[in-house]
């Protein structure tokens, strides 16, 4: 009589499965599951694997394959492939890498997911600047759930998302797949983001845990400098909310080192915070080639053998992209003693765990996905739609709310009196990947394979402008080649076409790629942050003609912006805002949307004022003893509407508590103006005077009062718990401290419009991971007085 075994039995705990088979595992197919393989990507694929992660090496699967496999790296997301098709040959490779282990065990998949997911044919959203722009994690909740369906379907398991790297430096290449500069927006958005992929039944990966985005002087991959106290209060904070909040079940480590310790080989970071103090329970997975970095870029290992004990030490469990230090060279140091096994054991008993709460080890497992149930594998081309009617609304909502309007002299909206002579120039004006992050496909893996259709419909903005104002004559010109080109043979011939019309759109800003190949994007770094190329010299001489401007930027950083800043007629800003991009922008200059985005990030007022950010202490900010002003030109949180708001009515409930107490502030926001609209009301901490020197401000709570009619009013309350103050001490430990505080309400972190004064008391009061991170924002409809 044949008995089942535990670890198939799905009514038994996932941990207790998973010690079952590990019981029964050789160590050869235990450290089969500690890998993944990138079974489709090779030396040409150069674009998405640079020259120093030596993708040379095939890998033979049918020696791999009868010990077992963790992973399968990016099946959809390394060349073109019609999803259906996809979906099928995902399921064949499943099966056999069941069939050939003796346990049945298949691998799990997982994809790229920053901007949607990267596959041919998937619904580009904006990029995750574009999140922080909205300021909306509900929003952000459903996108990633919609997100996780389409994963889900196609038989992925895990989405390598979202990025809580908070920006430092607006040089570094991969500002666009930040969600801003400020801790707290960055985790209350991307913790929203995560909760929806896991809606789905989706693993989603934080990363890059931790310090990556704080890199010297805004190049990818290079050291960190930076005292504890800023990496626990800034870099650390959403990281922690995060993992203590969202459900996530899979953390990525950082490429970086932080005063000389690689994120990869840091125990105290991935075990001693994350796991023994945080809680975390899931897979720590290696960020592509990570560990064998240690080796190669950081010299903390002599071999690929010592790499991987280190980064098993640490808490690593998974090396992704595909096998390099945990195949033979970490068997090597196991055999030689070098690296304990038990290591490797307790990295397989996590992912094993893992499989079982996805189902992979259920005795009816199935990897056909029920979408495709029935289907003739010869006739399923086209069957799977990964960008859908319901995804491209999603899409649209996110990219409108997310359009920030920096400035405007009242040039718009321009309907409902159209300008006859619309001159749309620039080198964006119809390019249709230009609403496109450097991890959407398209730019990803598409720009590899030019001949292959963009697989979503992606209409340009001369496209979309001539589709929002079908009465207006539009003319275009590029008058630069590209985004970075100097100036040519076409700058003359666009400067005379703005000269004749009403109102020039000046469409400017970013070409996604990775490495070198774009202005923004994995490993394209800038040396300032003037506008690419000639495009300054462009917009001066647009300037120059005395035809009223309209600045349209499709980013993925923000830009000093020089003359234009003062002399444009209005400023819109936009941050690959994803396939309905080019249509909400047309719709904000039309007056069809109402602009609703706040900046997540600063627009300098100097291109070579970096590294700057909002939470700079006092020392950071402008004054006497320095001739360089370091301040933004808008800064953090700015953002215009259509119409004009009131704020009154401050209430301060209680003016003094406790260290263990908290705050009650509520004010009344009105729209005083003519059309309807969106303020978001920002709360900002000012801590006079503390034992450590602090920020002269920081965000610990926001509320979006979405669409306003015209008299409108909302009350908004806010509860705020004394350890909302907290921060490290000299101790190294975080408390809260008796003194004066400033609760500041406003529109902007440059823009407080209330400022209520408060008091803590008590003793100095030491506070942990179990702290309260949230002011409690309640809001209520306020009578609208008789005439």
């Amino acid at each position: 009589m044949s008995t089942t075994p535990l670890w198939r039995d799905p009514t038994a705990t996932p941990a207790d499965r998973a010690e079952a088979l590990l019981a029964e595992m050789s160590l050869e197919e235990k450290i089969a599951q500690l890998f993944g393989v990138w079974v489709g990507a090779s030396a040409e694929g150069g674009d998405v694997a640079p020259y120093q992660h030596d993708m040379e090496e095939a890998v033979d699967l049918d020696e791999l394959l009868p010990h077992g496999l963790g992973q399968l790296t990016r099946p959809f997301g390394t060349a073109p492939v019609d999803p259906a098709l996809g979906a099928l040959s995902l399921a064949r490779t499943q099966r056999r890498i069941a069939a050939a282990n003796r346990f049945g065990i298949p691998a799990l998949a997982h994809e790229e997911c920053l901007a949607g997911f990267a596959a041919w044919g998937a619904t580009a959203y904006p990029v995750p600047l574009s999140w922080g722009a909205t300021f909306d994690p509900a929003l952000v909740r459903e996108m990633a759930a919609a997100i996780g369906h389409d994963l889900r379907a196609v038989g992925v398991h895990q989405g390598l998302a979202p990025v809580l790297d908070v920006v430092r430096d607006a040089r570094w290449g991969r500002v666009e797949e930040t969600i801003g500069e400020d801790p707290y927006l960055v985790g209350t958005v991307a913790t929203a983001y995560i909760q929806g992929l896991e809606s789905a039944g989706v693993v989603a990966t934080l990363k890059h845990f931790a310090g990556y985005s704080a890199s010297r002087a805004g190049r990818n991959l290079a050291p960190v400098s930076m005292g504890p106290r800023e990496f626990a209060d800034v870099v650390l904070a959403p990281f922690e909310m995060a993992v203590r909040e969202s459900g996530v079940r899979s953390v990525m480590h950082a490429y970086t080192d932080t005063d000389g310790i690689p994120s990869a080989a840091d125990e105290q970071l991935l075990t001693g915070l994350l796991r023994d103090t945080w809680g975390f329970a899931g897979t720590v997975v290696a960020d592509y080639f990570g560990i064998a970095f240690l080796q190669t870029l950081h010299g903390v290992a002599g071999s690929p053998g010592e790499a991987a004990g280190a980064a098993l030490a640490a808490g690593v469990d998974v090396e992704l992209p595909t096998v390099k230090t945990f195949g033979e060279p970490l068997r090597k140091a196991i055999a030689d003693g070098i690296v304990p096994e038990h290591l490797v054991d307790r990295a397989a008993r996590r992912v094993l765990a893992q499989k079982a709460e996805l189902g992979l080890l259920d005795p009816d497992w199935d990897p056909a996905p029920a979408a495709l149930a029935g289907i003739d594998p010869e006739r399923a081309r086209g069957t799977v739609d990964l960008d859908p009617a319901g995804n491209r609304d999603l899409a649209r909502r996110v990219a409108e709310e997310s359009v920030v309007l920096l400035a405007n002299d009242g040039t718009l909206p321009l309907a409902p009196n159209p300008p006859t002579r619309v001159a749309v120039i620039g080198p964006l004006a119809d390019v249709p990947t230009a609403v496109l992050g450097c991890y959407s496909f398209p730019v990803h893996v598409g720009s590899r394979t030019p001949d292959t259709p963009l697989g979503i419909e992606l209409p340009t903005l001369r496209e979309a402008l001539a589709a929002e104002f079908p009465g207006s004559e539009i003319v275009t010109a590029r008058g630069l080649d590209e985004v970075d080109a100097e100036r040519g043979d076409g700058f003359a011939a666009a400067v005379e076409l703005a000269r004749d019309a009403d109102v020039v759109i000046a469409a400017l800003g970013d070409r996604a790629g990775l490495f070198g190949r774009g202005t923004s994007g994995e490993g394209c770094d800038a040396a300032s942050l003037d506008l690419p190329g000639a495009q300054q010299e462009l917009l001066d001489a647009l300037l120059d003609t005395g035809t009223p401007v309209v600045l349209t930027l499709l980013a993925g950083r923000p830009y000093a912006l020089g003359r234009a800043t003062s002399e444009t007629a209005a400023i819109v800003q936009t941050f690959f805002p994803g396939e309905e991009g080019t249509r909400a922008l047309a719709g904000v200059l039309s007056g069809r949307v109402r602009p609703s985005g706040r900046l997540p990030v600063g627009v300098p007022r100097q291109a070579g004022a970096q590294p700057a950010t909002y939470l700079a202490a006092r020392l950071g900010h402008a004054s006497e003893v320095s001739n360089l002003d370091p301040g933004p030109e808008f800064g953090f949180g700015h953002g215009l509407a259509y119409t004009t708001f009131s704020w009154s009515d401050l209430e301060v409930a209680e003016q003094v508590a406790s260290t263990d107490g908290e705050f009650e502030v509520a004010c009344t926001v009105r729209n005083t103006g003519s059309r309807p609209g969106t303020e978001i009301v920002q709360l900002y901490l000012h801590d006079p005077v503390a034992s450590v020197v602090q920020p002269v401000q920081r965000l610990i709570g926001y509320v979006r009062l979405a669409e306003l009619a015209p008299g409108e009013a909302v009350r908004v309350r806010a509860r705020v718990p004394a350890e909302l103050a907290s921060f490290t001490g000299r101790a190294g430990r975080r408390i809260v401290e008796p003194g004066d505080l400033e609760l500041r309400l406003g529109a902007s972190s440059t823009r407080p419009l209330l400022t209520a004064h408060v008091t803590l008391t008590g003793a100095v009061r030491e506070v942990d991971h179990e702290r309260r991170l949230h002011a409690r924002v309640t809001t209520e409809p306020v009578a609208v007085p008789d005439a």
